[in-house]
């Protein structure tokens, strides 16, 4: 085995003995990047130097008995994350040259506790979008392939590239962030596990905003355990962000392994969608019957405002998206197109910086906040907003988590329903209540389809619970015993 197949928990505890240094174990990472980052393209920025010198630091520290929790261990960096010194671009042409003076609360608490960081993954422009096409670097590589064929298949969006990379073994974990189902739906894409915790559970200060009031921080890695390691560094309360919340962070890596003996796990009837894949479906009643032999009790319940969730989301988070953008002008920062007045240097550098995509949703926000519209589209899906937040309340009176799938599909091919908008929104009809509900969502690898490619189930927990995601999602891991490679790694 490499050591680039260690787990987080695994690399922590050779290098507590000392039988390999974080320089060795930095060093092995980045000769990884450098053999499967051009193909793959899931780093936009690799620090190399900065990683090595890094890692020395780290093991210096280990010497005088000053070790962090994540000590030496190589993470990447999804390239929304305000990092100091090292270009930040959001995936955009606009920010291409982007250089942060300050460091995003996340990321610094990474640091804090001694990871290396070993460079800035790709994703979707501005993290729009579910499939990491939309990126100004280029697209991102799912390294997973379909049996017997060569067909490049998308990672999943936005975090593409952070979920990318961490199922190469480019790096032993990663940041993300999810607006709506940007963790999870890349996670299951590429056969790893991904957690999108409460709202306000991590620091939104020094990530480049899509939608704020969806937008959370959270983490991928290729265990659950591992999981709870990063989320616990990254967790915690920020006065500098006024959404973040003042409550107690657990200890999420002892949760893991209590069992789910006694619980209660609630199946929405309405998630059984016309023409779901029988695969996925499958999938789905197998890993209730695990959670069941662990003890869990299974009871169908009912989210009826679930089918309002996809229109919902696509009127809130473009209106948000529409007023977070508009700071970008070319007048304080980014790209800078010349024009013959301000008004033509504000379009000019628009038109130029932004993608396709990002202009469509900056469109579409704009409408539904216009004053024509206001009423009709942005007040009614806040409304709606607020009654699937209520459906969940109602449910977690009676259940303590909720199984469902975590995408209506494997990973799709590049030119696979990418050219319809409504095909790829639908993308994220699982996963897209948790964000609007704000509650904590886990994807966890439970099986292959039969292509041979990897399909998640998600976990969807109370508002800061998610020590009860991490239990019940690793009851799911335990039994699945996911073991299957991508095709770069076979």
């Amino acid at each position: 085995m490499s050591v680039t197949d260690w787990g987080i928990a695994e690399a922590r505890a050779v290098l507590a003995k000392g039988s390999i240094s974080a320089e060795e174990l930095t060093r092995a990472h980045l000769a990884a990047i450098e053999a499967l980052n051009p193909r793959l393209n899931a780093f936009i920025t690799v620090t190399g130097e900065q990683a090595m010198d890094a890692a020395r630091a780290s093991d210096a520290r280990r010497g005088r008995g000053e070790a962090g929790p994540l000590e030496g261990i190589p993470l990447g960096v999804k390239d929304l994350f305000c990092t100091a010194g090292v270009r930040t671009t959001a995936g955009s042409k606009i920010l291409g040259n982007f250089i942060p003076p300050y460091e995003s609360t996340v990321t610094a608490q990474l640091l804090r506790d001694g990871a290396v960081f070993l460079g800035k993954a790709n994703l979707d422009e501005f993290a729009m979008g579910s499939s990491n096409l939309t990126s100004a670097f280029g697209d991102v590589e799912n390294p997973w392939k379909r049996h017997g064929q060569n067909t490049r298949l998308v990672p999943g969006g936005s975090s593409g590239g952070s979920a990318a990379a961490v199922a190469a073994r480019l790096v032993m974990g990663a940041t993300g962030t999810d607006t709506g189902g940007s963790i999870r739906q890349p996670a299951a894409f590429c056969g790893i596990t991904g957690i999108k915790p409460s709202y306000g559970r991590c620091s939104r200060f020094g990530v480049v905003a899509f939608a704020s009031s969806l937008d959370q921080a959270g983490a991928f890695a290729r265990s659950v355990e591992d999981c709870a390691i990063l989320l616990g560094s990254m967790a915690g309360f920020d006065p500098r962000d006024s959404t973040s919340a003042d409550v107690a962070v657990p200890d999420f890596a002892a949760a893991v392994e209590r069992g789910v003996k006694g619980l209660r796990i609630g199946v929405p009837r309405e998630y059984r969608l016309d023409g779901l894949s029988t695969e996925i479906a499958a999938l789905w009643d197998q890993g209730l019957a695990w959670l069941r032999e662990a003890g869990a009790e299974i009871v169908e319940i009912s989210l009826p405002h679930t089918r309002y969730a996809l229109p919902t989301y696509y009127i809130v988070a473009p209106a948000e998206a529409s007023s977070n953008l508009a700071r970008y002008d070319g007048v304080r920062f980014g790209l800078r197109e010349r024009g013959d007045d301000l008004r033509d240097l504000y379009e000019r550098t628009r038109a130029a910086g932004f993608g396709d995509e990002v202009k469509r949703r900056i469109m579409i926000g704009t409408y539904v906040l216009s004053a024509g519209y206001y009423d009709a589209y942005y007040l009614r899906a806040q409304k709606i907003r607020a009654l699937i937040t209520r459906d969940f309340t109602d449910a977690f009176q009676t259940v303590d988590a909720i199984v469902t799938p975590t995408t209506p599909s494997a990973a799709f091919a590049e030119g696979e329903n990418t050219d319809d908008p409504v095909m790829m929104y639908l993308n994220d009809v699982f996963t897209v209540t948790a964000n609007l509900a704000g509650l904590p969502g886990m994807s966890v690898p439970a099986g292959l389809d039969g292509q041979g490619l990897p399909l998640g189930l998600q976990v969807i927990g109370r508002n800061f619970d998610e020590e009860t995601v991490f239990a019940v999602g690793r009851a799911i891991e335990r039994a699945a015993a996911f073991t299957a490679k991508p095709a770069v790694m076979a």
